[in-house]
């Protein structure tokens, strides 16, 4: 079986519009096939160049060898119907490692036709790095192979304002667009560049805010072997991804006439302020995930499919999110319910073994961000504790505990089969030193960490003895029936 590259498709040559810092598997699933699609009803007509952001070779050879064509599988459930889509991706032109092949990268900012850049560098991508140099070819942090490669535009069109560029990160950071510029104007201030060259930065580009939503898992390593008999074709590249998607652009400019992809049926909203957006992805996804998942894993689930079809995790789910989470969000209702339909779609999608072990990475620090607040925002507007929010903190800490330390993860077991528990260190030396006490001790001492909470939650009135009580009722009845008797009691 022949490899999928230019000779079984039909590829439309286009200018070369966006330059992408990042070729894994998700700006291949997400912002890749958007661009695609909008290729193709004749709204965007503009290809991408891919840029291998570290040193590593991975996906570069594969992509040369594939012509940088490859496959995307788009699979779930879209209002209770399951649903496939398939597209041969067309959109990228060329993948370029910096490292090795830095003379034709530098060319692509002389590019007239060049636009857009579009990074996804990991969180850790987008930071600052006072060791890197102008004079490396490239520099070794991401903000510096950009302000460098901004520089050289900026030099060779003589610093012509029409020539600035649109960058959109897609990094999983607050404020990506604001922190990218920030760090590409401390290293232009490090390595002395001239005024003029900030006053283009700052009238000519447009850095954006962004947030984006889409569940990638990558390529489907069980499966690939009946999937490219089904194509007709071989794809070390396939890519499989949920259909939900969502790319919110936050801008004071207006750029949706120069990226309309949006016209194209994308889900990609142009905003001035990002932040509802934020807080319904973070408080009803994220928060529904942070509240059930602890406790369905130590009910016996292991993704979150299973706990979905799971009646009483179920039940969970649906009382946190309906009667707890979104009644105390200040955003359009019927928004908030269309997004929470979208959800349950998402968690019931039978393509997406979606680990519950995996969401409780960081789990306190997640806590924090994606619970605490509509616990806050619940007490503020009902004068009581929400019960589903309130004893998923009991989840976490019956979760967490653990008997030993071991290569910086904390060993806790479920039944006879043991587990790691991934967080910040002094989160998991917290629990190695207090967690087999007996709640009465151990809920004051955790809730009293400022440190982790950035508040001592004692202070919250009535908190502490009910997840003293929901805890013991976990240590003493199990999780199962300590989730029985919730329900029960409601």
């Amino acid at each position: 079986m022949d490899y999928l590259n230019n000779s079984k498709v039909n590829k439309v040559k286009r200018p070369i519009r966006v330059l992408q810092f990042g070729e894994g598997n998700f700006l291949r699933a997400f912002a890749d096939f958007m661009i695609d699609v909008a290729n193709e009803k004749g709204y965007f007509d503009g290809d991408i160049i891919m840029v291998k952001p570290t040193r590593s070779m991975r996906n570069v050879d594969s992509l040369k060898r594939q012509d940088c064509r490859y496959t995307v599988m788009l699979r779930g459930v879209i209002n209770g119907e399951e649903s496939i889509e398939t597209r041969v991706i067309t959109s990228v032109a060329d993948i370029i490692h910096p490292h090795k092949e830095y003379q034709k990268y530098s060319k692509v900012a002389a590019l007239d036709t060049l636009r857009f850049i579009i990074s996804n560098t990991t969180e850790a991508g987008i930071t600052y790095d006072e060791t890197d140099q102008l004079d490396l070819e490239p520099p070794k942090s991401y903000p510096g192979k950009l302000a460098k490669f901004l520089y050289e535009r900026y030099q060779y069109f003589h610093g012509d304002k029409e020539k600035g560029l649109i960058i959109l990160p897609v990094e999983l950071i607050d404020d990506n667009g604001t922190q990218l510029k920030r760090f590409i104007l401390k290293l232009a201030d490090l390595w002395g560049l001239e005024p003029k060259f900030i006053q283009w930065l700052n009238e000519a580009c447009v850095f954006c805010n962004t947030l984006v939503d889409r569940i990638v898992t990558g390529f489907p390593e069980e499966e690939a072997e009946g999937i490219w008999r089904k194509l007709g074709y071989k794809d070390d590249l396939l890519v499989a991804g949920e259909p939900f998607g969502l790319w919110v652009i936050e801008s004071d400019k207006p750029i949706e006439d120069e990226f309309p992809i949006h016209k194209a049926g994308m889900p990609v909203i142009f905003t001035k302020d990002q932040t509802p957006y934020r807080l319904r992805k973070v408080r009803i996804l994220n928060g529904a995930h942070s509240s059930f998942a602890l406790a369905s894993f130590l009910s016996g689930n292991d993704d979150v499919l299973e706990s979905m079809q799971d009646d009483l995790v179920r039940n969970f789910i649906h009382k946190t999110v309906y009667d707890e989470i979104i009644p105390n969000l200040d955003l359009p209702r019927e928004d908030m319910l269309s997004f929470a339909a979208a959800v349950k779609d998402r968690f019931e999608n039978p393509f997406n073994k979606h680990l519950l072990l995996s969401i409780s990475l960081n789990a306190v620090s997640k806590w924090k961000v994606r619970v605490l607040p509509s616990i806050l925002a619940y007490i503020e507007r009902k004068g009581m504790l929400p019960t589903n929010l309130t004893f998923s903190l009991a989840a976490l800490m019956q979760f967490y505990t653990g008997q030993e330390l071991r290569d910086d993860v904390l060993i806790a077991y479920r039944g006879e089969t043991e587990y790691y528990i991934s967080d910040d260190k002094p989160v998991l030396e917290f629990f190695y030193r207090y967690s087999n006490e007996m709640p009465e001790q151990l809920v004051p001492r955790f809730l009293a960490r400022e440190d982790f909470w950035g508040q001592n939650l004692n202070h919250i009135f009535g908190f502490t003895d009910k997840v003293i009580g929901y805890l013991k009722g976990i240590r003493s009845k199990g999780m199962r029936n300590a989730m029985k008797d919730l329900q029960a009691n409601e």
